[in-house]
């Protein structure tokens, strides 16, 4: 890839995420001349105009590429080195762009919280991605990157109070300010019609290792209903994201060569309080049924909250690994912007330049972001994304 054109190409830079990855780019790195970066999208009109609204270089190359128009993909591919791909749902517009990258030995970033595309493609290009040289990542943004590095960051810290990892982790969300994306819930849909109307799909969506092809662990907590949590002395309720997140933690470890163990249990709950009112809140938020509601509504691809609603947003994190005595290593991961947007432009960003610059050597294949580039990834977005990984005691 050393006669690249560029380093990066931000595709589907005309969407509201895409825009917001952009606008992240040619801001963080607008004195970085040796960072060569293009936006593609389906029209050089509204490229142009995102462009001149973000405040972008009038010289930043612009690239028409759409997924109908698989000539055009594959252009824009052979033109760089990697890709950041933000044009969901991926199940209806991923593949060409996937099999593209692949084929030419691009390397290729995205938001997907689609597990059911994501084995599919797993089944259908792993091989070919180890031959070409590609380095192919999923999830990397807030589905399920903070996830899979707060359980690394737990399992760090076990090994140092317990001298082993642990096999049973939980991650729990303290609070959340902001909103998932208008992609997440289009790709949520995609899957329930997808699952809809073939029904052979279901046990793999419902199943926790549908990312972990030949292997099967240990039946995992259901995560969806109300339950007390003795060891956090919490009610706690059902999050919606944890479907996507476990399953890209399990897949970690398994990449990994189980470090966490074959036995690893790991399940996703947000916390509530304890006594009558953290009751009350869990099952509150258990029959609100969020996920049902982003399956038939939500919020729209296209749009998102405003700058100040982004800035306003955080998320913060709990990961508890518990050992054999039942002592705790406590991870907390916190985020400065909202989950959906504006935090998920920034770690993506720094995902795809993680991997151009300080972990060039990592294997090709299909990766978890968090597996493939570990502490380095973890220092990237500290120093640059507004994300903190702290102990807890």
């Amino acid at each position: 890839m050393s006669s690249s054109k560029f380093d990066i190409v931000v595709y589907g830079a005309t969407g509201f995420t895409g825009q917001l990855v952009a606008e992240y780019l040619a801001e963080h790195y607008k004195n970085d001349a040796s960072l060569k970066w293009a936006m593609a999208g389906r029209s050089k009109d509204k490229l142009a105009s995102v462009r001149d609204a973000i405040g972008a270089a009038t010289d930043t190359p612009l690239i028409v590429a759409d997924a109908a128009d698989p000539a055009s993909v594959k252009d824009m591919v052979a033109q760089t080195k990697s890709v950041i791909s933000t044009v969901g749902p991926y199940l209806l517009y991923g593949s060409e762009l996937l099999a593209a990258c692949v084929s030419s030995g691009t390397d290729y970033f995205d938001l997907c919280g689609e597990p059911i595309w994501m084995r599919r493609m797993i089944d259908a290009h792993e091989a070919a991605a180890k031959s070409t040289g590609a380095r192919i990542m999923f999830s990397c943004g807030y589905d399920s990157l903070p996830f899979e590095l707060g359980v690394f960051c737990a399992q760090e810290e076990a090994k140092k109070l317990f001298g082993a990892p642990a096999n049973r982790v939980k991650g729990r969300v303290r609070e959340m300010r902001g909103t998932f994306s208008g992609g997440t819930a289009a790709s949520m849909r995609a899957l329930f019609s997808a699952a809809a109307n073939d029904h052979s799909l279901v046990a793999l969506l419902r199943n926790p290792f549908a990312l972990t092809p030949g292997f099967e662990g240990p039946k995992q907590p259901p995560g969806n209903r109300p339950v007390f949590d003795q060891e956090l002395n919490s009610w706690t309720a059902p999050f919606v994201m944890a479907n996507i997140n476990t399953r890209n933690v399990h897949r970690s470890n398994f990449l990994l060569g189980f470090p966490y163990g074959k036995d690893f249990v790991y399940d996703e709950m947000m916390l509530t309080g304890s006594g009558e009112q953290g009751e009350s809140l869990a099952k509150r938020i258990a029959t609100a049924n969020t996920a049902e509601k982003m399956n038939s509504g939500g919020p729209k691809p296209g749009g998102g909250p405003s700058k100040e609603e982004r800035e306003n947003g955080l998320y913060d994190l709990l990961f508890v690994a518990i050992g054999p005595d039942g002592r705790q290593a406590r991870a907390v991961v916190r985020g400065d912007r909202d989950p959906g947007y504006g935090s998920t432009s920034k770690m993506i960003s720094e995902c795809a330049i993680c991997l151009l610059r300080d972990t060039p050597d990592v294997p090709a294949g299909f990766w978890t972001p968090g597996a493939a580039m570990q502490h380095k990834l973890i220092k990237r977005l500290v120093d640059h994304a507004g994300l903190t990984f702290e102990v807890e005691k």
